[in-house]
């Protein structure tokens, strides 16, 4: 198994203790998995050191040493949506994600994941995503094909450059003067997986416009200044209007555990455009998918 890239991939230094083999270690540090699992995963290219070179299980253990190695995950559901093609050239892949796929391997999903799937997919081992959506999030998601121009697409995002739309369904905010500016400081909360507003210096900025209008949920449009966690989940949440469906927000769900493939959040990144650093062209992508009021 090659990887010409680290995505998704854990990693560990070795300490400085008596261990012979990196076999060793591995089966005392991560027990759990046993020994026999670590030696089938060296020996099918999951463990790399720090030159993303084979550590083999006869390998001599070198106190130091970055190893990093890709997860397994034991009966890994599938997630029954596919994502979506919407333009491809030599440098750059937009594609529809549906609604729970993870952008990246992390948590419960490694290979149920846009990147590995793509990988397989194009047969790529390089591509590797120049932002990314929470996996609850449907929409608009961009990835580099080419080492030679990854960062030139990234830069646009690190500097502001990228314009981003996004679509969600909440509750009716009558009270308010439309457009609305939200502005607040987000840092993560007391559970590491959400985020929450508190008092500082504000960190994240969101234009709120509303699209349409019916009795108690409206469709909202939101223009992301920044791109901070969650950052259009906990803004909506906190002016009184959580998004549909929302699992975390304004408070955590007994069932969030849980996957209801009926009931997904309802937030969608609707488009992206930018002006493409090597052609100089508007670049502009937009979200085949809808939310249904």
């Amino acid at each position: 198994m090659s990887h010409s890239n680290l995505l998704g991939a854990s990693q560990v230094r070795l300490p400085d203790q008596p261990y012979t083999l990196v076999l060793d270690f591995l089966s005392e540090r991560f027990a759990a998995i046993g020994r026999e699992v670590w030696r089938q995963r060296m020996l099918s290219g999951k463990v790399l050191d720090a030159e993303q070179r084979c550590v083999l299980p006869a390998a001599a253990y070198q106190p130091g040493a970055l190893l990093y190695y890709f997860r397994e995950v034991p009966e890994e559901a599938v997630v029954p949506f596919t994502e979506s093609i919407l333009y491809q050239d030599e440098h750059l892949l937009a594609v529809d994600k549906p609604h729970f796929l993870a952008t990246l391997p992390a948590g419960r999903y490694v290979e149920e994941t846009v990147l590995r799937r793509l990988m397989k997919r194009l047969d790529n081992p390089d591509i590797v995503p120049i932002h990314r959506l929470d996996r609850l999030t449907a929409g608009v998601l961009l990835f580099s094909l080419s080492p030679s121009s990854r960062d030139a697409y990234q830069r646009l995002f690190r500097e502001r450059k990228v314009f981003k739309c996004y679509e969600a369904l909440a509750p009716a905010l009558p009270d308010l003067q439309w457009p609305y500016w939200h502005r607040s400081r987000l840092e993560p909360a007391e559970q590491f997986f959400r985020m929450q507003e508190v008092a500082g210096l504000a960190n994240s900025d969101t234009l709120i416009e509303v699209e349409e209008q019916s009795e108690d949920i409206w469709r909202y449009r939101l223009y992301p200044v920044t791109g901070r966690k969650h950052q259009l989940r906990v803004h909506l949440a906190a002016l009184g209007a959580p998004i549909v469906n929302d699992p975390l927000y304004p408070e955590l769900q007994k069932e969030a555990g849980q996957e209801d493939y009926a009931r997904p959040l309802q937030l969608l990144a609707k488009q992206i455009s930018f002006i493409d650093p090597f052609s100089g062209i508007l670049r502009s992508f937009k979200s085949q998918l809808t939310l249904s009021m």
